[in-house]
């Protein structure tokens, strides 16, 4: 890792919005994220008692894809034309998927939830990584093609190269990585995964200097 990059990127990030995320301009998009209402709904309604019914619960997914600022617009619709036309066995292997993601053997729900997906090609990480960082924003990670290529490319990331194909082995190093730099820097610009890796795009996609830094 280039730490010499992330301690750049700390100080135009604060010297852009002192405080870091307590700053009125970055508060008022963190509004617009609405993180503590999205953590609150998976909290709410992916508990292990909501999956004995499989189709509310997917229903609660497709709502969850459908209010997550962090997906595309265009991947919304699609994930929901998705869940529809699953089979009843389908629909019961990825809710299962979910489930051991959630609250038990992540790795095998991680993967579950691949296969499924790869069966309509529609393996995204904005899918397979959403539920688990609403869920534990302190610990697990999301994974947006343009922003974890960004983080690999400018801080110089060993063990990483991102693909688009999901994988369990890429998304453990991505997490482990993320977990680390988050204990180097200022605590304000990081007081979770999400918001870690949102000053990390902001700061890179700042100025021209930034990206020639040795």
């Amino acid at each position: 890792m280039n730490q010499s990059r992330l301690e750049i990127a700390q100080r135009w990030f604060l010297n852009r919005y002192p405080g870091g995320f307590a700053h009125p301009e970055l508060a008022l998009i963190g509004k617009k994220h609405r993180l503590d209402k999205m953590q609150d709904f998976v909290n709410n309604n992916f508990t292990q008692k909501k999956f004995r019914a499989t189709d509310e619960l997917l229903a609660d997914w497709v709502k969850l894809v459908s209010r997550a600022s962090l997906v595309s617009i265009f991947e919304k619709p699609k994930f929901r034309d998705l869940v529809n036309d699953l089979s009843p066995k389908e629909k019961n292997r990825i809710a299962a998927g979910l489930k051991a993601q959630l609250h038990g053997d992540q790795q095998k729900g991680f993967e579950q939830i691949l296969q499924v997906l790869q069966c309509y090609k529609f393996a995204k990480w904005s899918i397979i990584s959403l539920a688990p960082v609403y869920a534990s924003p302190q610990e697990e990670v999301f994974v947006k093609p343009t922003t974890a290529k960004g983080i690999i490319s400018f801080l110089e990331l060993d063990n990483l190269v991102y693909r688009p194909q999901p994988s369990w082995a890429f998304y453990c190093e991505f997490r482990r990585q993320i977990a680390h730099m988050r204990a180097l820097v200022d605590p304000c610009i990081a007081p979770n995964n999400l918001a870690f890796t949102g000053f990390l795009m902001l700061s890179l996609q700042a100025t021209a200097d930034l990206a020639s830094i040795r």
